[in-house]
């Protein structure tokens, strides 16, 4: 359900909304993680300027994400961290990036640290 729409919307090169970060998070284009489709994007690398590290998010992540915020209406950084406990192993700025995705699609907003809600 949400795959679609981030497919329709989410295009490569797409800047990320971050609540803090100082540099920008790309798309870069749907690949492979944890063995699954995902949208993979560009992080920082304060080491190497000129070489981004990658990361991604899966489908059934961002689905599982999207039906946590439509039933509770937040999405919150607890909830991530129990319920998407690989994708966070990844990386804390998951739960900012999937935030953000839902942010870009207009399904939620960016309420306080930890916390998107609906809008």
């Amino acid at each position: 359900m949400i795959e679609k729409k981030i497919q329709e919307l989410i295009l490569p090169g797409t800047i990320i909304p971050k609540p803090k970060a100082k540099a920008d998070f790309v798309v870069k284009d749907w690949g492979t993680r944890r063995s699954e489709k995902a949208l993979i994007y560009f992080i920082p690398n304060h080491v190497n300027t000129t070489k981004p590290s990658q990361k991604g998010v899966t489908v059934s992540e961002f689905e599982k994400a999207f039906s946590e915020l439509q039933k509770s209406r937040k999405f919150t950084r607890e909830w991530f961290n129990k319920h998407l406990a690989l994708c966070a192993k990844e990386g804390s700025c998951n739960y900012t990036t999937i935030g953000g995705i839902f942010e870009l699609l207009g399904e939620a907003t960016y309420s306080n640290r930890g916390l998107y809600t609906v809008p």
